[in-house]
């Protein structure tokens, strides 16, 4: 089996539109949520969530180009033009039949198929639709138009398992490239859903925070008085490659994939299992594939997204895998960038890569009192960044419909 290491990355987050910012961001406990203004929510029950700031995707692709591409295509473009600069890749003088794309989005070109059927009813009934309306609107147009965008002729498709998405694309980038079938692997996820059907379903699902008289900390995993997640968008991008393809480039590494575990809940269209069975397994297997001991983990970036359920399950399930009062060190990032849904794994993925490369583990921001049942077990960082040694990282993530991803990431050593 190949060894498989990252060798670039790209960030489009709430906190930071680039690796850079994004990871300053996170260490420096920076809060990406305020007020949508991409519509009108006056009448929402949820009115704030964490948006892109300062962007412009016309800055970064040409006008002519974007109008082809739903904004969750345009924010993984983006993302990916940031990883293979990061990489420093010469794509002329790499076999392109070897490199691929595995790309995730949980709803794809949402905003194009709402504005689209939405302009079709309030009409006369004759089908007026936009001719890129579909290839705006699949979810699997992002990988295609990465691949063409850099002439990749390798292995490329889509995986969505909803808010499992994008540690699913890595995770089977991973393993194409220690199978031999691929030299490098361009991989991640995006998201674009702040819009009015996004929003109003999962409100309907009773799924977001509605703490509109004090949004800044309604996304407080782990708070007895948690009451939903908040809504985020963006993009992250990882590329992938063997160790010895990226020792023959030259490449820079900032750290090596050795495990992935996928299971399911088999439980509940939207709920988590309350015992963690998915949650459990999928770490347990992350775990064994990349041979170590539960205790080796130094840090887990955790799914918790602030949902009264979804986080007790969680960490039921790290109980069970790690015991309790152990030095494993435990934070929600998405208490900062709030939860970009396909997109949360490859984000999430860069702050584990971050906490590596830093030694020092992101916090959970707006936790004010931690919740009795996880009070005393676990090592929640929380309020600021904690400085350690951080051989190993864990992600968890998990979506509706019973998903479970679990990639580990660890220091890369030749």
């Amino acid at each position: 089996m190949n060894r498989v290491v990252v060798t670039g990355m790209g960030a489009l987050t709430p906190i930071g539109n680039t690796v850079d910012s994004f990871s300053k961001a996170l260490l420096e406990g920076k809060n990406g949520v305020g007020p949508i203004t991409k519509l009108d929510v006056s009448k929402f029950k949820t009115r704030f969530a964490c948006e892109l700031k300062d962007f412009n995707t016309d800055d970064f692709i040409e006008k002519s180009e974007s109008r082809k591409y739903d904004m969750f295509t345009r924010y993984a473009v983006i993302s990916v033009m940031e990883a293979v600069k990061h990489a420093q890749i010469d794509f002329e003088k790499l076999n392109r039949n070897r490199i691929g794309v595995i790309w995730g989005s949980g709803n794809g070109g949402i905003t194009t198929f709402e504005e689209q059927v939405t302009e079709y009813a309030k009409g006369d009934g004759t089908p007026r639709f936009n001719p890129f309306f579909i290839p705006k609107m699949i979810v699997d147009i992002a990988s295609g138009v990465i691949s063409i965008k850099y002439g990749l002729r390798g292995i490329n498709f889509t995986t969505v398992s909803a808010c499992a998405t994008s540690n699913t694309a890595i995770i089977t980038a991973f393993d194409y490239i220690r199978w031999g079938k691929a030299d490098m692997m361009i991989t991640g996820g995006s998201e674009a859903p702040i819009t009015a059907s996004a929003i109003g379903g999962f409100g309907a699902a009773r799924a977001l925070s509605t703490f509109n008289e004090n949004p800044t900390i309604a996304s407080r995993p782990f708070d007895v008085n948690r009451d939903g997640f908040v809504m985020g968008e963006g993009a992250g991008a990882l590329i992938l490659e063997s160790y010895d393809h990226a020792v023959k480039r030259g490449a820079p590494i900032f750290a090596e994939v050795v495990g992935g575990g996928m299971s399911a809940d088999a439980y509940h269209l939207t709920g988590t299992h309350p015992e963690g069975e998915g949650a459990y397994l999928g770490m347990l297997l992350a775990i064994e594939e990349a041979g170590i001991k539960p205790g080796d983990i130094d840090y887990l970036n955790a799914h918790a997204t602030s949902t009264p359920v979804g986080d007790v399950s969680e960490m039921k399930a790290v109980e069970r895998v790690f015991g309790k009062n152990t030095r494993l060190q435990v934070s929600a990032t998405k208490s900062m960038t709030g939860h970009l849904l396909g997109a949360a794994g490859a984000v999430e993925a860069i702050a584990c890569i971050t906490a590596i490369n830093e030694s020092a583990i992101p916090p959970t921001i707006n936790t004010q009192t931690i919740d009795p049942e996880f009070a005393g077990k676990f090592n929640i960082v929380t309020g600021k960044a904690l400085k350690t040694n951080v051989d190993y990282a864990m992600s968890n993530t998990f979506g509706f419909g019973g998903h479970i991803a679990t990639s580990i990431f660890k220091k890369f050593k030749a």
